[in-house]
């Protein structure tokens, strides 16, 4: 019963990621996403373009990559990926507190096993975790291009700081980088997505 009740406490806890919010905009109802809302639909998108996975991709091991990523978002929150690289110091020394703190909940076994796989999408170590982390990379513009770039003006976002995000959509999938970028183009043509800046070649060059 030891075994069950870590393993239960484990699960009371992850509820705790349906209260953290995101910087994604959803368009119905109009809210901010949660973070367990991102990632179920980053599983539902593993089975759904699978296809698109470089040969041999296990996408077992994505789906269970992508479900585990932002459990670390119960102690540390969400940051955009935008934010400056001082930020971003910052929440990665948190994430890694925090998953130690989380899986330790956890029978030793499972703890293991898990981290393992959490922080395999960290490292992109294999094609399975690039491409769990392309997809991660590519919802956030699926959704803010259909909520009209309501997130992207909120935070200031211009073309070439998603574009800079593509190319780990790429290297994860070349489809679905080449999708991307068509995506972003499209956004700034239509008026959702400020143009690049000064200087930069711009989307699609």
């Amino acid at each position: 019963m030891d075994r069950l009740s870590r393993q239960l406490e484990f699960v009371r806890e992850a509820d705790r990621l349906k209260g953290v919010l995101r910087h994604t905009e959803l368009t119905d109802p109009a809210r901010r996403e949660n973070s367990a809302e991102h990632s179920w639909h980053l599983a539902l998108m593993a089975l759904a373009l699978g296809e698109y996975a470089p040969a041999g991709t296990d996408i077992g091991t994505v789906v269970q990559m992508v479900v585990l990523h932002d459990l670390v978002e119960i102690d540390a929150g969400d940051l955009s990926v935008h934010a400056p690289a001082a930020a971003q110091a910052h929440q990665h020394a948190a994430e890694l507190a925090a998953a130690d703190r989380l899986f330790a909940l956890l029978p030793a076994d499972q703890a293991a096993a898990l981290r393992r796989l959490w922080d395999e999408f960290e490292t992109r170590e294999s094609r399975e975790a690039r491409f769990a982390r392309a997809l991660d990379r590519l919802l956030p513009i699926l959704q803010d291009v259909r909520a009209g770039g309501a997130a992207w003006r909120r935070q200031g976002v211009t073309a070439d700081q998603v574009l800079s995000k593509v190319t780990l959509i790429a290297d994860g999938s070349a489809a679905l980088g080449e999708f991307a970028t068509g995506l972003v183009a499209q956004a700034v043509t239509d008026g959702i997505l400020a143009p690049p800046a000064a200087g930069d070649p711009g989307p699609g060059r």
